[in-house]
């Protein structure tokens, strides 16, 4: 009996104590709720694991800050324009001008790459010039560039501070961490990491759930022939669902190199004059193409792999038919192969509510 009293009284002193110290655990308790990516099966079964670093899991509360402020001009200097503003998504998250226009008027030289499937870019170079390593980099740049929201992040991290939401969602998502750059960086890269495109026509032909038309099956079989498209060397194949190698090429859009790309970054002349090969995904809503955005439409870069390619000191060797000026296909093959290109286009990735503006 008197050990049973002395149990009781052990435990309303420890609620007593609990109770006193309620200010001291409000501070900080870490409720963070892990929020894994949703791994579509065609990239479960085919392709390795997504990239996410230890140091920045997936949470529901980090997740949910990003997409805030990946919509939000407050990371701008005028506030007025917000990554979204240059990703929109209606556009597969890329923006359908040529180039896009910064705070000051200013347009940069580089065409808007879309974001979706990001996770899995194992080469972990961002960027078509490859000069960012890691999504939260890729994320951190733009900010302060001069030509886009050209604020500084002290400057951001005092207007978060001083805003009546933020405060008490940086500290859900990360605690009594203080509000900086590298925390922006990280529940911005959360939110981008969970830009999954896989619902298109083709993943379902894939999994045994939608038809392609006799033309589609054309297409495709034209994309994946050496002697005819041969696309798959740098845009995968029905066993890559990403649709890209994430590698880098000179492709033969220019004989004479004036934008170096990966060139630029490494100092290595044989690298001028080469970009990052795009997913072929959502190609319907992603135009103007190329780094540059020289081409308006799809027929416009198919006529420049079938006649239109450009010898160059770098030109990739995958480029097998240059000397004849490309893989020379008919009118025929080329609406075959762009009907198959288009069965890549994922609708439910444009609309998904859980992408949009919060």
């Amino acid at each position: 009996m008197r050990t049973l009293k002395s149990n009781i009284i052990s435990f309303l002193l420890t609620l007593l104590a609990l109770s006193c110290n309620k200010e001291s655990t409000d501070s900080y308790v870490n409720t963070t709720t892990p929020s894994p990516l949703q791994i579509p099966p065609l990239f479960e079964s085919l392709i390795l694991n997504p990239i996410i670093p230890s140091n920045n899991p997936q949470t529901q509360e980090g997740i949910s800050l990003g997409r805030k402020l990946f919509y939000d001009p407050i990371l701008s200097a005028d506030n007025t324009q917000a990554c979204a503003s240059c990703h929109n998504p209606t556009n597969a998250f890329t923006d359908s001008s040529r180039f896009s226009e910064g705070i000051d008027g200013f347009f940069g030289i580089r065409n808007s790459m879309p974001l979706f499937n990001l996770a899995w870019n194992y080469e972990d170079r961002f960027f078509w010039d490859g000069r960012e390593s890691g999504l939260e980099n890729q994320a951190f740049e733009p900010i302060t560039n001069p030509i886009e929201m050209h604020t500084t992040w002290p400057e951001v991290a005092e207007k978060i501070s001083q805003d009546l939401e933020y405060p008490q969602l940086f500290k859900a998502a990360f605690g009594d961490l203080p509000i900086d750059s590298v925390l922006v960086s990280k529940a911005i890269a959360q939110f981008e990491r969970i830009l999954i495109s896989a619902n298109s026509k083709f993943d379902n032909y894939l999994l045994g759930t939608s038809d392609l038309s006799a033309q589609e099956i054309s297409g495709f079989n034209i994309f994946m022939d050496e002697s005819k498209g041969d696309c798959f060397h740098c845009h995968g194949s029905e066993n890559n669902p990403l649709w890209t190698d994430n590698k880098f090429h000179n492709n033969g859009l220019d004989s004479e190199i004036t934008d170096l790309g990966l060139g630029r970054v490494t100092g290595d002349p044989s690298d001028d004059g080469k970009f990052k090969s795009p997913s072929l995904r959502n190609l319907i809503f992603t135009a103007p193409y190329m780094h540059d955005g020289r081409f308006s439409t799809l027929e416009d870069v198919i006529n420049h792999y079938s006649e239109g390619l450009q010898n160059s000191t770098t030109i990739d060797p995958l480029m097998k038919k240059v000397a004849q000026g490309g893989v020379q296909l008919s009118f025929q093959e080329k609406a075959n192969l762009k009907a198959f290109l288009l069965t890549l286009t994922d609708e439910d990735f444009i609309s998904n509510p859980k992408f949009s503006n919060p």
